[in-house]
């Protein structure tokens, strides 16, 4: 029987990517019972310990997709309303004509209007999305903050709104999750990460994902090394950080294989139901971080090659690290794949990004390992 993949492919595309400049990376393709574990490069720049494919790695805005489902569980309970406003819920959060206009939906789906609260936490990145005029030296004075999500909350409320509830396209903020995440401790009288371990990470028979407890990463890790745009040179180690900036919107820590367990049994109907499924899988037009119009779902976005089918995941970057997630729709073939390095382009005098060998390194182990 043929191979679903070349894995002389996979390997040379993964070396690819560190040869390009990336220090570490690690990956998870499965088709039914075929898997491919890949790993390249280092995990550390100091003593060369290489990266391993089991490794446990901060996944970001992956987090997103598990926070939804728990929502969407509650929504199948009859605790919460899809459609119903959030200041229902949360009156003294989102309080007045806003918290009736905006509805959980648009909340999990990024059409809120809500701003992004981030450039308010840190103050070198007050000026984003002017990235030029943006610097990284909050990012080393926040490493040990301890955020209460209230006061981010308030900042993304209080700030200039981004659009009109309902409006499209939406921009991606994560001031939403964070509402999210008190919703769930409004309705279940248990904190966002109890419900969602519990309910969600448990369900679906994860091992070596957990919310963090604390600025460490416990288990073997990679450092996890920012640039800010060629603005910290050499780009400096954020493994050890307090994830209370994003909370249950973009702390938990995984593996590559978590990863894929866990799109594998949501897209199998056995996280929500069915008709959660379907509604997660309705997309809208909203702003990504990058500047980009995706289209997203409640969760869930969907990532498409030319002339391919539909593909669903997340992705995720914290810090000095990134990660990405995706399903085909059928179930059937995935990618999970983890990187130990951030914000690397550096940018040109207009101050955009400019393009890297790494990019396009990537998108090429991305086309290997989803049609290759």
């Amino acid at each position: 029987m043929k191979k679903s993949w070349d894995s002389a492919a996979l390997d040379a595309a993964i070396e690819n990517v560190h040869r390009a400049g990336m220090p570490g990376l690690f990956a998870e393709v499965r088709d039914g019972d075929e898997v491919w574990r890949g790993a390249a490069g280092v995990a550390d720049v100091a003593t060369g310990r290489p990266v391993t494919a089991g490794m446990r790695h901060r996944v970001g805005s992956i987090t997103k997709t598990f926070t939804a489902a728990a929502v969407l569980q509650q929504v199948e309970s009859g605790r919460i309303g899809l459609d119903a406003p959030i200041g229902r819920y949360l009156p003294t959060l989102v309080p007045g004509d806003r918290g009736d206009a905006i509805t959980v939906r648009m909340l999990i789906n990024h059409t809120s209007g809500l701003a992004e609260y981030l450039p308010y936490a840190y103050p070198s990145l007050k000026a984003y999305p002017d990235l030029a005029d943006t610097g990284p030296q909050s990012l080393e004075d926040h490493r040990l903050t301890r955020f209460d999500p209230a006061e981010l909350i308030g900042m993304g409320v209080t700030a200039p709104a981004v659009g009109v509830p309902g409006g499209t396209p939406g921009t991606y903020s994560n001031t939403n999750y964070l509402l999210l995440a008190q919703l769930l401790e409004q309705v279940t009288g248990t904190t966002a990460e109890r419900y969602i371990t519990r309910n969600v990470i448990e369900r679906a028979g994860l091992r070596d994902t957990v919310f963090p407890e604390g600025p460490h990463v416990h288990g073997p890790h990679s450092r996890l090394y920012e640039a800010w745009f060629g603005m910290i040179d050499p780009p400096r180690d954020y493994s050890v950080y307090d994830m209370s900036w994003v909370g249950p919107s973009a702390s938990l820590i995984s593996t590559v294989t978590d990863l894929n367990r866990f799109y594998r049994v949501l897209l199998a109907g056995e996280i929500v139901s069915p008709s959660s499924l379907a509604q997660m899988q309705r997309t809208v037009p909203v702003v990504s971080q990058e500047g980009r119009i995706i289209e997203y779902g409640l969760g869930l976005h969907p990532m498409e090659g030319p002339g391919q089918g539909a593909f669903w995941g997340h992705g995720g970057t914290v810090w000095g690290g990134g990660a990405l997630a995706t399903i085909r729709a059928d179930g059937k073939r995935q990618l999970a794949v983890a990187v130990n390095l951030q914000r690397w382009n550096g940018l040109d005098s207009a101050g955009r990004p400019q393009p890297h060998p790494i990019d396009d390194a990537l998108t090429a182990l991305y086309r290997v390992a989803m049609y290759g």
